[in-house]
């Protein structure tokens, strides 16, 4: 059975899903979005699985309240370390889908104490094409035509013959804006948050994302060595949740058994 509840983070509150028993799961969204249907399916089966599933979301959606100016990387690892001490007995592993995973990375290095590990869930290379780096910011763009967005869901996030429909919902200006600005105007560089400390890393890689093309495969691996295992997931894209759900999830579960407690 799932709960919502209200979590405290200084001057935000942050609406968070709790499903399942066991070890705490903590899952962000990507950009702009929030971790409600995106993530439906895979939370229940990793709640399944044995895990405390817990989803807060981001400033600004669902009842998640707070300021939305001047936010940095480090005030959103706040929020989420706070959920870990309200929710998940002060010890998690957090999940990070795409932008999920600079606040993901971000949050090991500020809250080491708190995170047992960190999963990179379709986590772009340090470096990507400029028309790929558009397609969020087009795609959550709802003064767009719907033939332009859809454009810029085929484009970026789904993978060949996968509906990207459904993604035309789910986006959040006015979250997006606040994540845009946190990367690109508070002063926090790609350095202080891409070592995630020294956790334990997953990294699941979507074999046709354009965020992360062939030629960059082994980039995490080059630079974390035996700290970082990678998995490909086919038939899948920067979206890859709705598009693997079973395939992400159990990857998930098998490399949770492995992780030290």
């Amino acid at each position: 059975m799932r709960h919502t509840h209200p979590v405290p983070s200084g001057g935000a509150a942050i609406e968070t899903l709790v499903e399942g028993s066991g070890p705490a799961l903590v899952m962000l969204p990507s950009l702009g979005r929030d971790g409600y249907e995106d993530f439906d399916a895979v939370a229940a089966l990793l709640a399944a699985g044995g895990c405390t599933v817990l989803r807060p979301q981001p400033r600004g959606i669902g009842a998640s309240t707070g300021p939305m100016q001047g936010v940095s990387l480090h005030d959103m690892a706040d929020d989420i370390a706070n959920v870990i001490r309200a929710l998940g007995n002060g010890r998690a592993v957090i999940l990070g889908h795409a932008f999920g995973h600079f606040v993901a990375r971000m949050t090991a290095v500020d809250h080491p104490d708190l995170v047992r590990g960190v999963v990179l869930a379709a986590a772009a290379a340090r470096a990507y094409a400029p028309e790929i780096a558009a397609t969020p910011r087009r795609a959550g763009d709802l003064a767009l035509p719907e033939a332009e967005r859809l454009a810029a869901l085929r484009l970026g996030f789904f993978a060949p013959g996968h509906d990207p429909t459904p993604w035309l919902h789910g986006w959040h200006p006015a979250t997006q804006r606040m994540q845009i600005d946190c990367r690109e105007k508070q002063g926090v560089r790609q350095q202080d948050w891409w070592g995630a400390g020294n956790v334990p890393l997953l990294e699941l890689i979507p074999a046709l994302d354009p965020f992360k093309p062939t030629e960059k495969w082994a980039e995490m691996a080059a630079e974390f060595g035996a700290r970082v295992q990678s998995v490909v997931i086919p038939d899948a894209s920067h979206a890859l949740f709705p598009e693997q759900p079973a395939a992400v999830a159990g990857a998930v579960l098998r490399w949770l058994d492995m992780l030290p407690s």
